[in-house]
C-alpha cells in the first residue's frame, strides 16, 4: 500500500491540532485538500480514511467518528486506543482529577433514567474516598489509611477548577437544562468503555444510550437516542417498542414532528457522507435505521461550544449550596 500522502497527513493533523470537529468542519478541511465533496465522492472519501486507519493502527492510534448524545451531530477525533499505566503519563490531569472525572462519568452513564447528565451539585458532592473504597472492595483492610493523602485532601475548589477544565477540554460539557453531561471527547475515547461496563444501548442504532427515552411498559428495558427516535419514527403512525412490541408511550411532540419532517424535506437534496469499514455512518443519510443494527451506528457526544461555555458564576451559587447538604 503506498504511503499517506500530504493530503492524509493535513487531514490527521486538523484533528490533532484542533481537537475533535464537527462533521461540516472536517468534511470542509477534506474539500479543500482534495477538491472533492465527501458527499458526493463517498468511495474517495471511505479510502481516504481507512488508508489513515490502517496507518495510525501501528500506533495505537484511530480516526473515529461519534454522534452528539444530546442533539445527534457528527463529530471526528484521532483516539488512543492504549488504556494502560504508561499512557496515563501523558495526560496533564493529576490522580485526583482522574478519580474525580472517572466518578463523574460513572455516575452519568449509569443513571437509571439515561438523563445523560447529573447536577453541578451531585458532581461536587461525589466522595473520592466511596470510589477507591468501592474499587478496592474486599481487599480493602486498612480502611481509610490505604486511600492516598492526594485523594484525601482533595477540596472543593480543586474540584470546581477540574470541572472548569474537563469542560474546557470537552472531556464534559454543560448540558441545555445546565446540568453536567458527557463532552465530545468522551464519547470518542469511551466506546468500548461502555460496552465492557454493560451500559444499555440504543434499540435503534445499538449504540450506548447514555442519554435516552425509555419505555414506559413494565419490565421492558428499552431505550432509544431522541435523534434515533425521530428518526426511526417518521411515518408517525402507531409507535410500537422494538423490544417489547407495545406501544411507545414517548411519543414525539406536534411541533418537534413538523420541525423534523421539514428537515427531511430539505435534506432530501443533500449528499450523503461514506463510511469505512472501520468508520461508522458519518453523513446525514435519509435512512432509516433498523433495530439492533449496529454496522450503521455511531457513538454521541456533547459539542464543544456547549463545553467551553464558562461557568465560574455557576461554580460560586452551588460550592455554598454543595457545602450545606
Amino acid at each position: 500500500m503506498p504511503p499517506l500522502n500530504w493530503r492524509h497527513h493535513t487531514l490527521i493533523q486538523a484533528l490533532l491540532n484542533r481537537g475533535p470537529l464537527k462533521e461540516k468542519d472536517f468534511h470542509s478541511i477534506f474539500s479543500g485538500v482534495t477538491g472533492k465533496n465527501p458527499g458526493s465522492h463517498q468511495e474517495l472519501f471511505n479510502d481516504y480514511l481507512l488508508k489513515i486507519n490502517r496507518e495510525l493502527s501501528s500506533l495505537q492510534f484511530e480516526l473515529r467518528a461519534c454522534r452528539d448524545q444530546y442533539d445527534g451531530n457528527v463529530w471526528y477525533g484521532v483516539v488512543n486506543n492504549v488504556a494502560d499505566e504508561q499512557s496515563k503519563l501523558g495526560t496533564k490531569y493529576s490522580v485526583p482529577q482522574i478519580a474525580f472525572y472517572k466518578a463523574i462519568i460513572e455516575a452519568i452513564a449509569h443513571g437509571e433514567m439515561a438523563q445523560g447528565s447529573i447536577s453541578n451539585i451531585d458532581a461536587l458532592n461525589i466522595r473520592l474516598e466511596n470510589q477507591i473504597l468501592a474499587s478496592m472492595g474486599s481487599e480493602s483492610q486498612g480502611g481509610p489509611h490505604q486511600i492516598p493523602a492526594a485523594i484525601r485532601n482533595f477540596t472543593m475548589s480543586q474540584k470546581e477548577k477540574t470541572l472548569d477544565e474537563l469542560m474546557q477540554d470537552t472531556w464534559l460539557c454543560l448540558t441545555p437544562d445546565g446540568n453536567i453531561g458527557l463532552g465530545v471527547r468522551s464519547c470518542l475515547d469511551l466506546r468500548s468503555w461502555f460496552r465492557s461496563s454493560d451500559i444499555p444501548s440504543c434499540e435503534v442504532c445499538n449504540e450506548a444510550a447514555v442519554k435516552g427515552d425509555l419505555c414506559q411498559s413494565k419490565d421492558c428495558v428499552a431505550r432509544i437516542h431522541h435523534y434515533c427516535l425521530k428518526k426511526f419514527f417518521q411515518k408517525r403512525g402507531e409507535i410500537l417498542c422494538p423490544r417489547c412490541g407495545k406501544q411507545w408511550q414517548n411519543q414525539l411532540p406536534k411541533a418537534e414532528a413538523l420541525e423534523e419532517e421539514e428537515l427531511i424535506g430539505t435534506n432530501q437534496s443533500q449528499p450523503s457522507t461514506g463510511r469505512t469499514r472501520s468508520q461508522p455512518t458519518a453523513g446525514r443519510e435519509r435512512k432509516r435505521p433498523r433495530a439492533n443494527g449496529g454496522d450503521d451506528a455511531v457513538t454521541v457526544a456533547c459539542s464543544s461550544s456547549q463545553a467551553s461555555q464558562p461557568v465560574s458564576d455557576l461554580r460560586r451559587i452551588t460550592r455554598s449550596l454543595a457545602r450545606q447538604l
